[in-house]
């Protein structure tokens, strides 16, 4: 250490006129505090946890204090703080520790996850006078709806202890989550501790919210998500900082939310999508959950219709307890569910099912609800009209002759249009066979909703799908054709419910297209009434596929306990850790060289970029990229991100190279 006398007596800052500072750089190998001087006049405010402004290389630059010191291990002078740009510490011990522990296990730089966790600031937000609100007054909570779940009770009766309870929950169909998840917020502020519910999308915030201000004071509640506007989002984060805010409810950046004396986090839904991070370091929000239920010792809740195999693995390894409903409350809440093959339509004797793509079954089970006044969903795997072209005679996908995108039809009798450039094709040619005849691939939520149209003349048709979501219908007969996660929500549940194009979901080459096929038909099922009120659930699909028998019997934890054994035995996440790396092959070679990886690793690759996987940046396009595959066990995850992190800071350092992307446990492997 070296002493500081010197520049105390310079300044005459008193105390610890040392603070040590993260720069918010992008560059990977200045990922580490630097010391600078307090002056007299900054020592009060120059709090850890504020932001300030530094001189970095002759330039000024945003940064955090991580801490003050009495001494400094710099040899030379110290340089003096530009200024507190704030004294409001917005950097809490404890997410401090979870941006380190999240950068550690992503491979990625403690900038990059601040980014994520602390919004830009707001100056006149932050200067507005604010009152703490009295502490909510909650009603005791009646455990009946937990008790449906055998554990359940238990669970719930654990939040009201304080004790760090962990479960893993399948609801039942026809279950309001949004309730369940209010019955455990609830039990776990009565005992005098925060929660934190992270969902998908603002679809399920606002649905989540409604639910806990019919039950909570709403100034105890923040509901934070990317869509507000920045003051509006700042000053509902302040007032979690601030401790006003009991209970947060927000998208996967909520994860991060500087919630004190945290008692519970939860989860709904981890299999979507968009509780992935799609910037640096790519961390996703059931992990980053589950560690800061680690850190924080708190209680978690990961909950869902469906199960993923990274959540049965946190049970498999008794991390946390299995909360599911007893087969006979299963049965009794579920739909029917009947699984037909898609061949034969045109040896249907009835015409409307040939137009329709349907089984005469499912459009008998259409026919009945809609005569008994019931509304029918209709799933489709696509939106638009045709989404996807193949050639008739050899059943080639078409594609742009200049950009060499898929093709798609718009709107009937439309000309063919690239959906990646936007350019029309009108005169198509199949480039391997010349036919100038094309197919449908896939049928799209509007040409489904016009052949659906004609097989039930003057029955009300309505379509929620991309950017024309409908949240809920009117009580009646209605078809409702809805895209994957974009269903509405009918008043007294639909009276069946029709899979269609299954094979499009299923098909897909993706390590997960099994276990997100199941979640999109159990989302959708589940919103259809139970078989004593006679709702039927119609699959198009072969009734031998797993993945349908799973639906038929609603079994996601078999379904999941299958698919984390097929991932052990072929060695892929979350039965071991996997490091995607994407970047020009000199690159990726320089980065390995650099990377003293753990013991038994197994390089993978290299391939060509996987398909719809976008760029690294920085890498000028007229080099190709490769993926480079580094997989290792369970117990050697840090250890790996430990040794690419090393890597990428060196590389940076030499500036010799193009950047590296680096993806610990990829969503999509290719």
């Amino acid at each position: 250490m070296v002493s500081v006398d010197s520049e105390r007596s310079e300044t005459g800052a008193t105390g610890e006129p040392v603070a040590r500072v993260l720069p918010m750089l992008s560059v990977p190998h200045l990922d580490r505090e630097f010391d600078y001087l307090v002056t007299p006049e900054q020592s009060q405010e120059a709090r850890p946890g504020a932001r300030v402004r530094v001189r970095f290389h002759g330039r000024l630059v945003d940064g955090f204090i991580w801490e003050r010191r009495a001494d400094t291990d710099h040899v030379g002078r110290l340089g003096r703080l530009e200024r507190v740009v704030s004294d409001e510490p917005v950097l809490t011990g404890e997410v401090r520790q979870l941006v380190e522990a999240v950068a550690a296990r992503y491979a990625g730089s403690r900038a990059d996850v601040l980014r994520l966790a602390v919004p830009p600031r707001h100056a006149r937000v932050e200067r507005e006078a604010t009152t703490p609100p009295e502490p909510p007054v909650l009603a005791p909570v009646d455990p009946a709806g937990w008790q449906r779940y055998g554990a359940g009770a238990s669970w719930l009766a654990a939040l009201g202890e304080g004790r760090a309870a962990r479960a893993v929950w399948q609801a039942l169909p026809g279950e309001s989550w949004t309730e369940r998840f209010v019955d455990a917020a609830a039990a776990t502020m009565r005992a005098g501790r925060t929660a934190l519910a992270i969902v998908p999308d603002q679809r399920d915030v606002d649905a989540l919210h409604r639910a806990v201000t019919a039950r909570v004071e709403e100034s105890a509640v923040a509901a934070l998500s990317a869509g507000l506007g920045p003051a509006t989002r700042y000053r509902r984060w302040l007032s979690v900082l601030r401790g006003h805010a009991r209970l947060v409810i927000g998208t996967r950046s909520a994860v991060f939310a500087p919630l004190a004396d945290l008692g519970l986090v939860m989860v709904w839904d981890d299999g979507d999508d968009s509780l992935a991070e799609p910037r640096a370091p790519y961390p996703h929000a059931r992990e980053v959950a589950m560690l800061r239920a680690h850190l924080a010792g708190c209680a978690a809740l990961i909950g869902g219709l469906t199960r993923t195999a990274e959540a049965h693995a946190l049970v498999t390894s008794g991390w946390a307890h299995d909360v599911v409903a007893p087969r006979a409350v299963l049965r009794a809440a579920r739909p029917r569910v009947v699984a037909l093959d898609d061949t034969g339509y045109a040896e249907q004797r009835d015409p409307a099912a040939r137009s329709a793509r349907l089984p005469a079954v499912g459009l008998a089970s259409a026919r009945s609800a809609l005569a008994a006044g019931a509304p029918v969903l209709v799933q489709v795997p696509r939106r638009g009209y045709v989404p996807s072209l193949a050639c008739a005679r050899c059943r080639t996908i078409a594609r742009c002759r200049h950009c060499t995108g898929p093709l798609s039809l718009p709107e009937r009798g439309g000309a063919a249009v690239c959906r990646w450039c936007g350019r029309q094709d009108p005169a198509l040619r199949c480039a391997r066979c010349g036919s100038d005849a094309v197919r449908a691939v896939v049928i799209g939520a509007r040409r489904t909703a016009e052949e659906l149209g004609r097989a039930f003349p003057g029955t009300p048709v309505v379509t929620s799908a991309g950017d024309t979501i409908v949240d809920a219908i009117e009580d009646g007969a209605a078809l409702v054709i809805a895209t994957p996660g974009a269903e509405p929500r009918a008043p007294r549940g639909y009276g069946a419910a029709l899979l269609l194009d299954c094979w499009a979901l299923l098909g897909r080459q993706d390590l997960r297209a099994a276990e997100d096929t199941l979640r999109r038909w159990m989302a959708a099922s589940a919103l259809v009434r139970d078989q004593a009120s006679g709702g039927q659930v119609t699959v198009v699909a072969d009734s031998s596929i797993p993945t349908v028998q799973a639906l038929i019997r609603w079994d996601p934890v078999g379904h999941a306990d299958a698919e984390l054994a097929t991932r052990a035995e072929v060695g892929l996440p979350p039965a071991v850790h996997l490091a995607a790396l994407d970047g020009d092959p000199a690159s990726v070679t320089a980065l390995l060289e650099q990377t003293r990886l753990p013991d038994g690793a197994d390089l993978l690759g290299p391939v060509p970029l996987p398909p719809g996987v976008r760029r690294p940046a920085g890498v000028p396009e007229e080099l190709s990229i490769i993926r480079m595959l580094v997989r290792v066990g369970r117990d050697h995850g840090l250890a790996l991100a430990a040794a690419l992190r090393h890597g990428v800071g060196v590389l940076s350092a030499r500036g010799s190279h193009h950047p590296v992307r680096v993806q610990i446990d990829p969503l999509h492997v290719g």
